[in-house]
């Protein structure tokens, strides 16, 4: 029978390293008795004897299957989140309308229009959650920064701006990040139009005073949204023609995000077609940088992208 270092394999056929986590434990702790006898503290033990398939932590491989993860961030490797165009439709006041001006502009449900305008933005629901984190102080979540996100409808429709939705400004808003930094919007799933991949946008300010002025913003970018949720979305009635473009577009021939294919601007989303989706996004800003002119038109492109 084979042996190490004095005790029988439980699985004489296979290597060391795969004798399993009991095996393993025994092991290590035969070696702390050996070492504390030498007078060398626990510090010094190194746990290889653990191998291959076994983890300090709880498992995790049971995921959900409706459910697309960005990439995993922390505070510490939290990068600055790309500045991007704010596009032609930025209704901040920089091009035409401006809907922070707005009485009630400041909601977490953005998809009616509100004020003196009226209608509803029809399509699959989602949670928009941003998590606003200050680099300038190491990763601390911005409680207080003010956030404008807006996008289209599900015809692909920006409203105050596309025709058949001028007297329309739903799927605009402003939220106040909390003490996480956290901001959450209720909307609806935006369609795919053409040479665009599916995307929303979004201001931080500093503050809810800072949203007035659009030149005040500290960050202008882009949330994307991973193409399995969007396949799926785009199966329902209601977004027949984003099909068609989506078929005809990627993260790679996208004008924003084809530079390192949404690396930072890649959302996590969770849910399906019938309970609505959820998606998350952490977004780094850093108050010691002079922001980009993103929301202000005619200027010349961002990091050489297009507008």
């Amino acid at each position: 029978m084979r042996t190490y270092e004095g005790r029988p394999l439980p699985r004489p056929h296979e290597d060391v390293v795969d004798q399993g986590l009991r095996f393993d434990l025994g092991t290590v702790t035969t070696r702390r008795r050996m070492l504390a006898a030498l007078g060398i503290g626990a510090a010094g033990i190194g746990l290889a004897a653990c191998g291959k398939g076994t983890q300090s932590g709880p498992s995790t491989s049971m995921a959900a299957s409706s459910s697309t993860a960005g990439p995993t961030t922390t505070p510490s490797t939290l990068a600055e989140i790309p500045e991007e165009t704010a596009g032609p439709y930025p209704g901040d006041g920089s091009n035409g309308p401006d809907v922070l001006e707005v009485d009630r502009v400041v909601r977490s449900d953005i998809r009616s229009s509100f004020g003196a305008m009226s209608g509803t933005a029809d399509g699959v629901p989602i949670t928009l959650e941003l998590t606003v984190r200050d680099l300038a102080r190491d990763g601390a979540p911005f409680a207080g920064a003010a956030v404008y996100v807006w996008h289209c409808d599900r015809e692909g429709r920006y409203s105050l701006y596309t025709a058949g939705a001028t007297d329309q400004n739903y799927l605009r808003g402003v939220q106040i990040a909390d003490d996480a930094g956290v901001v959450r919007f209720t909307s609806v799933f935006p369609a795919c139009y053409e040479g665009r991949w599916p995307h929303v946008h979004f201001e931080v300010y500093r503050d809810r005073a800072g949203i007035t002025d659009a030149e005040s913003a500290i960050a202008t970018s882009q949330l994307a949204f991973p193409e399995d949720v969007c396949d799926a979305v785009y199966a329902t009635s209601g977004y027949e023609s984003s099909v068609r473009t989506m078929s005809r577009v990627s993260l790679a021939s996208d004008s924003v995000f084809r530079e390192d294919g949404a690396e930072h601007q890649l959302a996590t989303v969770t849910g399906d077609v019938r309970a609505g989706y959820r998606s998350s996004l952490p977004v780094g800003v850093d108050t010691r940088t002079a922001p980009g002119s993103g929301s202000i038109p005619g200027q010349p492109p961002i990091n050489g992208r297009p507008r």
